[in-house]
């Protein structure tokens, strides 16, 4: 892709690292959790899902960098992310019950962290809660890592991270930038995602300045509109909801431009665009922006879709568009590759993807020839 001159698979040993937070995450299923008897278990993060797409759906050598409890859920969570083909040599553990400074006592004063997300249905909105104040991953900071080791001895093509992990803490906020400054001291690719959740930091002013300082060592950022107002501090504008996509996307280009123009580090800044007509029903689309060709690429949309749980379908996108960037492909294919694993992953429940790069191929062919879907028998 332009303006990318990625390492070689033969030179390094990873394809992608992400840093991050993960949790385990609580799914009542289709009861609201007020009224929940029973619950599947899996789990997520926004940055992590980003490493378990590029492992799972496409088949690159990918890890995670992160900080766990070691106790049954953390175990449970390491598992998942194993089975999925992910790399855990990086995690950091803590240890319940230990001594100095991986020591912590058993009593939950330190905690693994846990979402219960319920996925909605028609008019009742998903909902997610969080329980992540006193996780491992918030104690972690710069020195912490030996992104030496990781980047120059082993190798590492791509790292990825994003706005969610960097307000969780100051300490994360600032290993997520020594970890994005040493990658580009390595020729590794970066990409970070917005991703603002005012759950997890409410003060919009603190998420910008943390942001404004990370965002100049990104190649691809990941942002929607209310991500450049909300985690940047930009005039993104207003659309009404009835506007037709076009007048949409104009003003989104404008608003693209001028960010390439505030950081001219970046190279590609995309977004999923998600239209919610219900909890379960959705339009789904995607664009990417090609900063030196000043060129807007547009997956093909997707009207009127039924999905099963919406969590996840960002990240899902970026692990699309970084997979594509991996195998050397051209924007116009990237965003294609990034719109399809987005909707796929949200046809299955979780946060996480469960679909292979096969079938992300037959979604962008069947979208783009606009055909219906068959029974595989």
């Amino acid at each position: 892709m332009s303006g990318l001159n990625l390492k070689s698979i033969d030179e390094t040993w990873y394809d992608a690292v992400a840093l991050g937070e993960v949790m385990l995450r609580i799914d009542p299923g289709d009861v609201p959790m007020a009224r929940a008897c029973q619950a599947r278990i899996w789990h997520g993060g926004g940055e992590t899902n980003v490493a378990e797409g590029l492992s799972y759906a496409f088949g690159l050598r990918a890890a995670v960098v992160t900080a766990l409890l070691d106790d049954g859920i953390g175990r449970n969570i390491e598992n998942q992310l194993r089975a999925a083909g992910v790399d855990t040599g990086h995690i950091i553990w803590f240890q319940p019950g230990g001594k100095g400074p991986r020591g912590t006592d058993a009593k939950g004063t330190l905690h693994n962290g846990v979402s219960f997300t319920w996925a909605g249905k028609g008019v009742l909105p998903s909902v997610t809660e969080y329980y992540r104040a006193h996780t491992p991953a918030r104690e972690i900071g710069p020195g912490d890592v030996d992104w030496d080791a990781l980047y120059g001895r082993l190798g590492v093509r791509w790292l990825h991270t994003g706005g969610i992990y960097t307000l969780i803490s100051e300490k994360a906020a600032a290993l997520a930038l020594e970890a994005m400054q040493k990658a580009g001291e390595y020729g590794t690719g970066r990409s970070f995602d917005l991703n603002y959740r005012s759950k997890v930091e409410p003060n919009k002013e603190r998420a910008r300045e943390i942001n404004r300082g990370i965002v100049p060592y990104a190649d691809f950022l990941v942002g929607n509109q209310d991500d450049f107002s909300d985690a940047l501090g930009y005039d993104a504008g207003t659309v009404s909801r009835d506007a037709p996509f076009a007048e949409w996307l104009a003003g989104y280009t404008e608003t693209l431009r001028t960010v390439a123009h505030d950081y001219p580090n970046l190279k590609y800044i995309g977004t999923q665009l998600r239209a919610a007509i219900s909890a379960d029903r959705i339009n789904w689309g995607a664009v990417l922006y090609d900063v030196d060709a000043d060129a807007v690429h547009q997956a093909t949309v997707r009207e009127n879709i039924e999905i099963a749980d919406r969590t996840g379908g960002g990240d899902s996108f970026a692990s699309g568009v970084v997979a594509a960037m991996l195998d050397g492909r051209g924007a116009e294919d990237a965003v294609q590759w990034g719109a399809a694993h987005g909707i796929l992953v949200q046809e299955t429940p979780g946060d996480t993807t469960m679909v292979t790069r096969c079938e992300i191929e037959k979604e962008i062919s069947r979208a783009i020839k606009g055909g219906g879907v068959s029974a595989l028998r």
